[in-house]
């Protein structure tokens, strides 16, 4: 079956290796582009070609289309790969690729277009019977219409952009004391970042769960769902664990909240693959927004269901017919994801870029590494903070959590501090292997003495690791440090 002979990927790290790995497998050749800090990137060296895009600034690398559009002319690419984030939903960017007779690996930019705004999504939905939250049908512009329309739904509310993503300007309303400098902070925020100033006003859920439906859909009207992901251990309104299935899910909702995906799917003539997302309680479920474009957690669906979603987004976009029918994707056991960011969990989440002096990757049964980072190299402060993606399936959730704890243990970064105490953190914490967690999990303090606990491992293994290391100095000085700074951090 012939695809494309060679495929750009307008992106970089983990996620451009991992298109670049399906593109392997199919026999396509890859085009990468770096900015000038990631000349040495390892997505660089993964690809058969590779071109400076521009500076470090992804507005003048990353997200300079006309550059990106230059090079897949020159390279001789058909397609063009988003990968996720950067010009991943840039309705703009897919278009311009259309128009440049290149194929963009992603939906149509109408439906980006269209379903890139929240409310008008939202407008859609409603027509077609998908449940929403009340929210303001309009964009509000002043105090005090915003103050009316408040008042009759409920507070608390939530203020968000109707354009962009990512939880960017979200500010919760507990009353009305303060929603005119939500209604303000709300407006700057969104013309500053998507350059369209219109927020909404909708009903806040104090604990919901978050999850979604991974969606695949072709150009002829084919239309398959690959069940649920639960995404609601989070921080800002950013993921940090997903798992698949949602460990809550029944049989009867499973069957409800598909059907509302699907209703979706069809309703904005949307084709590739996608996520719907939804917020859950008590028995209900609201639809939140879709993301039109390879979500981070698409391995954890890939885990449990065997489908190389990067494989059929390519098939998709060369014109093909759907390669599975809904009778055909079922479910084996589960599979968690946990993001590794080079963040400070101890200091607020603090990003810390910097050189990775030492690094081990875990491996065994059920384990994968989605990564872009090796020993030596230098992360850079310019771009998102994700170091890898460290997965975990099994026959079962409680044995995908046991060999989580496993991977952890066994992962190992030196040179910069990670997320890998708080995932400790959460995979020994009660509460998470109950089940019980909700989008405000992380702030209700469940995780504290886990975490100390990893930290009094973490020195032992440090010093164990120090110990093979006593002729390499600058390890042994990393040792040493870390040490220090987990000395500091259970006083």
């Amino acid at each position: 079956m012939t695809y494309f002979d060679k495929v750009l990927i307008a992106n970089r790290g983990e996620i451009a290796i991992r298109v670049m790995r399906a593109c392997r497998e199919m026999d396509i050749e890859t085009v990468a582009i770096y900015s000038e800090p990631d000349k040495n990137a390892l997505h660089v060296k993964y690809a058969d070609e590779a071109f400076q895009v521009g500076e470090a600034h992804p507005s003048g690398s990353y997200l300079n289309m006309d550059r990106i559009v230059d090079i897949a002319q020159k390279s001789g690419a058909e397609a063009i790969h988003p990968g996720y984030g950067f010009l991943a939903e840039n309705a703009s960017f897919a278009r311009r690729v259309t128009e440049e007779n290149l194929v963009f690996i992603g939906p149509s930019w109408k439906t980006i277009e269209a379903m890139g705004s929240k409310l008008g999504s939202k407008h859609m939905m409603e027509k077609v019977g998908v449940p929403v939250l009340p929210y303001t049908p309009d964009g509000v512009s002043s105090f005090d219409d915003a103050k009316a329309i408040a008042a009759e739904i409920g507070y608390p509310v939530i203020v968000k952009a109707s354009a962009g993503g990512g939880g960017i300007g979200m500010q919760i309303v507990e009353n009305e004391a303060g929603l005119k400098e939500a209604i303000e902070k709300g407006m700057r925020i969104a013309k500053s970042a998507f350059g369209d100033e219109t927020v909404f006003i909708e009903k806040y859920l104090v604990k919901p769960r978050h999850i979604e439906f991974q969606v695949l859909a072709d150009k002829h009207g084919n239309r398959i769902h690959l069940f649920d992901r639960e995404c609601s251990i989070q921080r800002r309104h950013q993921k940090l664990v997903e798992e698949a299935p949602s460990p809550i899910m029944t049989d009867e909702l499973r069957e409800r909240m598909a059907d509302s995906a699907l209703k979706v799917v069809e309703v904005s003539d949307y084709y590739n693959a996608g996520t719907v997302e939804f917020l859950y309680t008590n028995g209900d479920f609201y639809f939140m927004e879709m993301n039109t474009r390879l979500q981070v957690e698409h391995t954890v669906t890939e885990m449990v269901t065997g489908i190389d979603l990067v494989r059929q987004q390519i098939a998709i976009a060369a014109g093909e017919k759907l390669q599975h029918k809904q009778e055909d994707v079922t479910l084996h056991g589960h599979a968690i994801e946990c993001r590794i960011n080079a963040e400070d969990p101890l200091n607020n989440f603090t990003a810390n870029p910097g050189k990775i002096v030492r690094y081990r990757s875990p491996g065994g049964p059920g384990i994968r590494v989605d990564s872009g980072i090796h020993m030596g190299y230098s992360i850079p402060p310019y771009y998102d903070s994700m170091l890898s993606k460290l997965c975990a399936w099994g026959t079962d959730r409680t044995e995908s959590i046991e060999r989580m704890r496993r991977a952890i243990f066994e992962y190992v970064i030196i040179g910069v501090k990670t997320t890998l105490p708080l995932h400790h953190a959460i995979m020994n914490n009660r509460h998470f292997i109950d089940g019980d967690t909700h989008t405000h999990f992380l702030s209700e303090g469940h995780i504290q003495n886990n975490l100390e606990r990893y930290l009094r491992e973490e020195e032992t293994r440090m010093q164990t690791l120090g110990a093979s290391l006593r002729r390499d100095k600058e390890a042994a000085a990393i040792s040493a440090a870390i040490s220090v700074y987990i000395q500091k951090s259970q006083r």
